[in-house]
C-alpha cells in the first residue's frame, strides 16, 4: 500500500480562538468634569456635539429693607426764628426841622413809584400834624383809627402815639419839631415798628445820638 503523502496540517477552525475585534475611531465625547475643577469650555462642549453651558446668572445687588422712617427733628422753641427779633434797614434823610416833613413825603412818593404797597407805610410826625391826619381826626378819633386798623392806605399818625400803632414793613419818622426830648424817647420805638425798613428826616447829628453813630 502506498502512503499517503504528507502536507501541512489543517487546524479545525472550532479550535481556533477567536480574537476581539479593535474599535473603530471615532469622536471623543464630552469629558466629565471633576468635582472642584472647571469643565470644559463652552467652545470644547460644542465641538464634542454637546450643548453649550449656560452663563452663571448675574448677582443682583443687595436691596435695601424697608423700615421705619425717622421723623424730622421738631425745632424747639429757641431755634425758631423770631419777626420781632429781626433789625430792619435804617435810611437817614437829612433835613431841617422845617424840611423834615416834605422830605418825608418825598419818601413816601419815592416808595410808592417802587413798587410798595400804600398800606405798608406808616409816616410819624414830632411837630406839626400832617394835613391828611388832622383832616381826619376831623371826623373822630375812632373814625381816624378805623382807617389806621383797615391798613388799606398810608397812615400817618403823631409819634407821641406811636405805642397804639402797629408795626408795618417801613416806618417813616419825621422830626419836624415838638418837644426836645420827643425824638429820643420816640424814635426808638418807632425802630421796633417796621418790619423792614425805617427811613428817618431830620437833624443827622441829633438822629446819630438816638440810634448810634454811623447810621
Amino acid at each position: 500500500m502506498h502512503e499517503s503523502a504528507q502536507g501541512p496540517r489543517v487546524t479545525p477552525a472550532a479550535s481556533r480562538t477567536a480574537q476581539t475585534p479593535r474599535p473603530v475611531p471615532g469622536p471623543r465625547p464630552a469629558a466629565v468634569p471633576r468635582p472642584g475643577r472647571p469643565g470644559p469650555s463652552p467652545a470644547a462642549a460644542s465641538r464634542a456635539g454637546g450643548a453649550p453651558r449656560p452663563a452663571p446668572p448675574a448677582q443682583r445687588a443687595p436691596q435695601a429693607t424697608p423700615g421705619p422712617v425717622p421723623a424730622a427733628p421738631v425745632p424747639t422753641a429757641s431755634a425758631a426764628p423770631s419777626v420781632s427779633a429781626a433789625v430792619p434797614q435804617i435810611q437817614l434823610i437829612p433835613a431841617s426841622v422845617e424840611g423834615a416833613l416834605d422830605a418825608a413825603e418825598e419818601a413816601v412818593d419815592l416808595l410808592l413809584d417802587t413798587g410798595r404797597a400804600p398800606g405798608d407805610i406808616l409816616v410819624l410826625t414830632t411837630g406839626d400834624p400832617h394835613p391828611w391826619a388832622a383832616h381826619e381826626l376831623s371826623f373822630g378819633e375812632a373814625a381816624y383809627w378805623a382807617l389806621h386798623d383797615a391798613g388799606d392806605d398810608v397812615f400817618y399818625a403823631d409819634a407821641a402815639q406811636v405805642q397804639r400803632a402797629t408795626g408795618r414793613p417801613v416806618v417813616v419818622f419825621a422830626a419836624n419839631g415838638g418837644a426836645v426830648d420827643t425824638v429820643e424817647g420816640h424814635l426808638p420805638v418807632a425802630l421796633t415798628r417796621a418790619g423792614a425798613l425805617l427811613i428817618v428826616c431830620g437833624d443827622p447829628q441829633q438822629i446819630n445820638s438816638v440810634l448810634g453813630a454811623g447810621v
